[in-house]
């Protein structure tokens, strides 16, 4: 809760906030964490099931985009697998030298998803390049039929997904595979009818184009977002300095310094500041210091802060090098 770490009467006191000072919502760490867990269970198996048969069908029908996207969702279910073990390994407690939990694990798992999509999309382009150049014959009806049951799997696996991909990036991550999966299967629909009807077998690398430029398109921002909490950037919702000038502007708040905003994983944002303040005694800055941490929730959803308070009058001159402090004249003619 709250400690101060000189007694009352003192001039400096340094007074810390920690999460429990806060009211965090308590059903994050057990219900929710268990049912994202459940969801991507349920996605894994769905996308196992149909990679099998879609696989097989791909190298039946010697259609590209469907062996392309065959492709993309075993890579899902190996990017789902790194987002279980990284759920899993978030749910374990801050102890030893995890003094945070494992919680920047999950920013690890969607970091990795972006970059698979990534390599995935160049992978994609660069078979539908050979393809244009030496096009095959594609059975359009096996074609066809396969990527219908895609997009009605894809759908399901949506309809799933998408109300929990807002607050969290690691779900996020395993949202946008499956919506790059739907885009595929409606892509490969198209081209199977082309094929035939049409005769146009330059359609089903067409559409593999088109497929991977969606994919890279849809995990740029996956990427960056990752690598912006790895870098520990404050997170684009909150400004800085807004969040300074509010400080500033509480009563007996003279100044705020080293003042850093970082997030641990997309919905744990954490504040750190040295903040001059003036107050004559340790119940002000008490409630001072409550009326703070409310702020800071209410207004920029910061959930977890480490505030140090400090009285002007204890901003006296650090002492210099010991020669300084003496008369310098009188020692440098004083004889041995």
């Amino acid at each position: 809760m709250l400690s101060a770490k000189e007694p009352f009467g003192s001039h400096r006191a340094v007074i810390h906030s920690g999460c429990e000072c806060l009211p965090l919502n308590k059903s994050v760490p057990g219900s929710q964490s268990r049912q994202k867990t459940q969801l991507l269970w349920i996605v894994v198996g769905l996308l196992t099931g149909f990679f099998v048969a879609e696989w097989s069908v791909g190298l039946w029908s010697h259609a590209l985009s469907l062996q392309a996207d065959a492709g993309h969702i075993l890579s899902d279910v190996a990017a789902l697998g790194i987002s279980l073990l990284a759920s899993w390994l978030a749910q374990k407690p801050a102890a030893g030298i995890a003094t945070f939990g494992h919680r920047r694990v999950e920013i690890l798992a969607a970091l990795v998803n972006g970059c698979s999509l990534l390599a995935i999309a160049a992978l994609i382009c660069w078979e539908a390049i050979h393809r244009f150049q030496s096009p095959e014959e594609v059975l359009g009806l096996p074609m066809l039929a396969i990527a219908a049951v895609g997009l009605v799997v894809n759908l399901l696996n949506i309809n799933l997904l998408h109300q929990h991909s807002h607050h969290d990036l690691n779900l996020r991550g395993a949202f946008l595979h499956v919506v790059a999966d739907t885009a595929s299967s409606v892509g490969v629909i198209i081209a199977a009818l082309a094929v035939h009807f049409l005769n146009w077998f330059w359609a089903d690398a067409a559409v593999s184009l088109l497929v991977a430029s969606l994919t890279g398109l849809s995990a740029l921002p996956l990427v960056g977002e990752s690598l912006k909490i790895l870098l520990e950037y404050a997170p684009s919702s909150i400004e800085p300095s807004k969040v300074e000038a509010a400080l500033k502007s509480f009563p007996g708040v003279l100044d705020v310094e080293k003042l850093h905003i970082w997030t641990i994983n997309s919905g744990m944002v954490m504040l750190c500041a040295d903040l001059t303040v003036e107050s004559s005694t340790a119940e002000q800055r008490d409630r001072l210091l409550r009326q703070l941490q409310a702020y800071l929730h209410q207004e920029f959803g910061i959930l977890e802060a480490i505030l140090q308070l400090t009285s002007p009058n204890s901003k006296a001159a650090i002492p210099l090098h010991p020669l300084f402090n003496q008369n310098l004249i009188s020692m440098l003619s004083r004889t041995p």
